[in-house]
């Protein structure tokens, strides 16, 4: 484990908490990172075990235990993709269901970063390291439709700076449980691990701060067919927005009830829009329903 020693000795750094000020102080890891670590106990603050909700004082002396970087040989693989549009800078790709984003614990083959790793050869951004190379945002396993990646860290860097100030457009897809009485409206409610189960997310007082659009397109017996438009970018925020006011996705496994013959939940990035960092010009995406998507509906369309 590599130690790093930290003290509170600027005002400016105390009053936040303790998972966010590591995030900036120490930026080679993730707030998320540190959330996990802090629980798992290899943050101490004066000595003593803290929670992430822990807010840093004048005087505190922070010692944090990282664990070093696993090198894990990461092999380019000829996996077709489906390309939707493609610079110098970015390459966006329609994403199939059931692909991991990049590799993780378990997937170490078979992602669509093995895909590009040999579609783009060597021309993809490092910023994220090598298990995430040209990975700028994500989705889900089980959700399909567009996804930017950046293919050198002048791009990287203009992308992630316009995902932090939510000018990129992007709006999905999904049938969702239920019927609705108003035909749009907006979630605000924030998003943050689940302190009962710290594998999914929920809304939670401290979390952080989520917004979800929405519109109702169609309904149907029991099920509704609707768009969404992201403000931010939580981890799983429409799954958990959706099932906090009582329209699960359907067949979303983690959030709501499985669906025999379906693959996890029913949700389509359709649209991504957002200023080429070169050219400067605006590019908007997008990528068709997926089959299994318009066979739904029209299944269900019949039953009105």
């Amino acid at each position: 484990m590599d130690e790093f020693n930290l003290s509170i000795e600027d005002v400016a750094d105390s009053g936040i908490r303790i998972d966010k000020y590591l995030a900036s102080a120490l930026p080679e890891k993730s707030r998320s990172y540190y959330q996990k670590a802090i629980d798992s106990g290899f943050v101490l603050v004066n000595g003593k075990q803290i929670k992430s909700k822990y807010q840093t004082k004048l005087g505190d002396e922070i010692v944090v235990s990282i664990e070093p970087v696993k090198e894990i040989d990461i092999k380019p693989e000829d996996i077709p993709i489906d390309i939707l549009y493609e610079d110098e800078d970015v390459i966006v790709v329609n994403k199939p269901k059931g692909m991991v984003v990049h590799p993780a614990p378990g997937h170490y083959s078979g992602t669509l970063v093995n895909a590009l790793m040999y579609h783009c050869k060597d021309s993809l951004s490092g910023i994220n390291g090598e298990i995430r190379p040209g990975i700028v945002h994500r989705i889900d396993m089980n959700t399909t439709g567009s996804l930017l990646v950046c293919k050198n860290d002048k791009a990287h860097n203009d992308i992630a700076a316009q995902i932090k100030v939510h000018s990129v457009n992007r709006i999905y897809k999904g049938i969702v449980v239920g019927n609705f009485k108003d035909e749009e409206g907006t979630i605000n409610a924030p998003i943050g691990r689940n302190p009962k189960d710290r594998k999914k997310m929920a809304v939670v007082n401290d979390g952080r701060e989520a917004i979800t659009h929405f519109t109702v397109l169609e309904q149907f017996k029991g099920y509704s067919y609707v768009q969404f438009k992201l403000e931010t970018g939580r981890t799983h925020q429409i799954r958990v927005h959706m099932a906090h006011i009582g329209h699960p996705l359907l067949g979303d496994d983690v959030y709501g009830k499985p669906v025999k013959g379906l693959e996890g939940q029913t949700l389509h990035a359709q649209t991504l829009g957002f200023i080429q960092p070169t050219t400067g010009s605006y590019v908007e995406v997008n990528a068709p329903l997926p089959e299994y998507f318009e066979n739904l509906l029209t299944k269900y369309r019949k039953t009105v």
